[in-house]
């Protein structure tokens, strides 16, 4: 019901909006639908690679690896993956929401996606140009550090510790 009343919003704030300015309206549509074709490949890709790990692995081998009953592996599994993987936020939510069906735990979960969100492995030698090695460890560091208390407190408010 909460999408049909969203779509109806947006819906009649476009029209709003066409209806003020046509022009600019039809030029935010014109760089929208760009944007949806330069992210488009790269949202399938994941999705259909997420859709392939999930139906090659079972709930119990998702749920051994990084389920409720992994423990602290399964934490630092979550950690790794999460931080040396560069996924962007509208594909990762859902791919973590398809990681939870299949079993997961939700700490693990909430270590993975704070990692991911936060934590920039593969973004290293960019960060680094811009603001110097020590601040880039620095900042990756103290957000590794911060997902690790996100995921205890996340284990501690499911029931998962």
């Amino acid at each position: 019901m909460s999408t049909i009343v969203l779509y109806g919003v947006t819906a009649s704030l476009l029209a709003f909006s066409f209806f003020k300015d046509r022009k600019k309206t039809l030029q935010a549509l014109r760089k929208a639908f760009k944007a949806l074709e330069n992210i488009l490949p790269e949202f399938l890709v994941v999705i259909l690679l997420v859709g392939l790990l999930l139906a090659l692995m079972d709930p119990a081998f998702i749920s051994r690896l990084i389920g409720v009953d992994s423990g602290i592996l399964g934490l630092v599994i979550a950690l790794v993956v999460g931080s040396i993987t560069l996924i962007p936020g509208f594909i990762a939510f859902p791919t973590a929401a398809m990681l939870l069906q299949g079993g997961a735990g939700y700490m693990q979960i909430g270590a993975f996606i704070s990692t991911l969100m936060m934590v920039g492995v593969v973004t290293i030698p960019v960060e680094k140009k811009y603001f110097g090695l020590r601040l880039t460890v620095l900042r990756n560091s103290l957000a590794f550090l911060f997902s690790i208390v996100v995921a205890l407190v996340i284990g501690l408010a499911m029931g998962e510790l």
